[in-house]
């Protein structure tokens, strides 16, 4: 990678800190307002007036700033075409913001043919911001210029791990229950945190495992720079890196066969020889920049 790549990246990421700012004041400003309008979409979640307007901002700003880019919203969909995509989520988490849980979060991450080279995850009503570019490191901070640098845990077993999650319905619905209640009985400690959050508390080292059986890619993409930066490991249940396969596993590296091992394929969880702490690689299977 040159010189110019992280020149422009980084820019991408000033870029990315200012939607980030504009975001946190819409989602702010009609966080819990009495005339906020939520509607429902056909796969039946939820969605507000304030997911649609943080969308439509992003855009407008993106169609001035990075006109010859692609973008792919939650809200709109996808539009443009070209190597550079970014990839939006407006509100992840709205069924929080709806009922007035302050666990919510913009996702915004740039894609450059498949692999995503830099993100930004904001929640403002945390008052905490996390973002990465390919080969910087991952960082949290108020803003890009104060910033701590983020590391992945060096927990190595099972039985010391901490593991976050969403909910156990999608487990059951996806035909692998058994295997998130086992991994869940042999770990140290389970937490529902949820959505974006999982994952940046695995970035700070806070947590070991966390996945989710069903995802889109808007969901997951400005997460994966964060924890493959931060030196963790971020795949599908099958084991596909990045955020293109529909679900995720991301670990701190030393545990990600493991967790597999209970959460993936059937082959690798029938596996009775499969081993709970050789590393998956430090940053490897996502390999922003050819570790």
């Amino acid at each position: 990678m040159s010189v110019w790549d992280v020149a422009d990246y980084t820019d991408d990421l000033r870029l990315a800190h200012l939607l980030a700012d504009d975001a946190d004041s819409i989602s702010n400003d009609r966080f819990k307002a009495l005339d906020l309008h939520v509607m429902t979409k056909p796969d039946l979640s939820p969605v507000s007036d304030a997911d649609q307007a943080v969308e439509e901002a992003i855009r407008r700003t993106l169609s001035r700033a990075r006109n010859r880019d692609a973008i792919t919203g939650e809200e709109t969909g996808s539009s443009g075409h070209g190597a550079r995509r970014w990839i939006i989520d407006p509100i992840d988490g709205t069924k929080n913001y709806v009922r007035g849980v302050p666990v919510w979060a913009t996702l915004i991450s740039l894609a450059v043919e498949d692999e995503v080279v830099m993100s930004v995850v904001s929640a403002p009503q945390l008052g905490r911001r996390w973002w990465a570019s390919q080969g910087q490191g991952a960082w949290t901070g108020k803003s890009l210029m104060k910033g701590t640098q983020l590391h992945v845990s060096d927990v190595r077993r099972l039985d010391d791990a901490s593991f976050a999650y969403s909910s156990l319905d999608g487990w059951e619905e996806a035909g692998n229950l058994d295997g998130m209640l086992a991994l869940m009985r042999r770990v140290w400690r389970t937490r529902g945190y949820g959505d974006f959050w999982s994952y940046m508390l695995l970035a700070e080292g806070a947590v070991d495992i966390a996945a989710e059986p069903e995802l889109e890619v808007y969901d997951m993409a400005a997460l994966v720079p964060i924890v493959a930066e931060a030196g963790g490991t971020f795949t599908s249940l099958s084991g596909q890196p990045g955020p293109w396969g529909g679900n995720a596993v991301a670990t701190n590296g030393h545990l990600h066969e493991a967790a597999l091992s209970f959460l993936g394929s059937s082959a690798t969880r029938d596996d009775p020889d499969q081993p709970e702490d050789r590393r998956g690689g430090h940053g490897t299977v996502t390999p922003l920049h050819g570790r």
